[in-house]
């Protein structure tokens, strides 16, 4: 299994190397599935988003697709995921993309076809790979009102890959609280692995081996 697990998208020419790398072949000859369902949980202005799907489309892909994880039959989902050679999920609510996926029964199925594709996350995209995607760890990291706000408690993690959690946005002006003093409180009272990542930086995973590139800055709490 493939992932390259972002703080903020292909930002950078180290991180859209890497994708390339694990794809095999040019972006030309590949096709994508964009998932765009955490987006749709965050309010105000959506250019982030925009430029988000701008940046992943001007790569060039032979086939761009979106795929909404909400409202279709979750049959046509399934079958378009599994048509792409790369699956793009991108940011917005982490706990709306997770209970999209677990709630619509998509989640046995959508981890089965990542087992023969690229998985690439952007934020919550990234976010949702951790078994530890808990309302425990709502309440470690702090954003457990970004699991209240969709009127929920409780939330299952739709994959729960990984032990260590991910952590995006560090030093990045749109959350200019997430400085290093931000990234202490948590591992104080954090109870599992943190990876921190910068909007320059992503944690690559190739079967058994997980590295970080970046062209920025990152931290790694065991």
């Amino acid at each position: 299994m493939d992932l390259l697990l972002t703080s903020s998208g292909l930002r950078n020419d180290t991180l859209r190397d890497a994708l390339r790398d694990m794809v095999g072949k040019p972006f030309g000859q590949a096709t994508v599935a964009y998932v765009p369902t955490a987006s749709v949980a965050e309010p105000g202005d959506h250019g982030w988003f925009v430029a988000g799907l701008t940046r992943v489309h001007g790569l060039g892909w032979r086939e761009f697709d979106v795929v909404e994880l909400n409202g279709l039959p979750r049959r046509m989902v399934l079958d378009r995921l599994r048509h792409a050679d790369v699956v793009y999920v991108e940011g917005g609510n982490h706990y709306h993309l997770a209970r999209s996926i677990t709630g619509n029964g998509l989640a046995a199925e959508f981890l089965a076809a990542l087992e023969s594709r690229v998985y690439v996350g952007s934020s919550a995209g990234s976010m949702i790979v951790s078994r530890h995607l808990t309302e425990h760890a709502a309440e470690v990291i702090g954003d457990a009102a970004d699991l209240h706000v969709l009127g929920a408690t409780t939330v299952q993690p739709p994959f729960g890959l990984f032990d260590w959690y991910l952590k995006p946005h560090l030093d990045s002006p749109d959350f200019p609280e997430r400085d290093d003093a931000w990234a202490d409180r948590i591992v104080e009272r954090a109870d599992f692995p943190i990876y921190f990542l910068d909007d320059q930086s992503a944690v690559r995973v190739r079967g058994d081996e997980v590295d970080v590139v970046s062209e920025g800055r990152w931290r790694f709490h065991p």
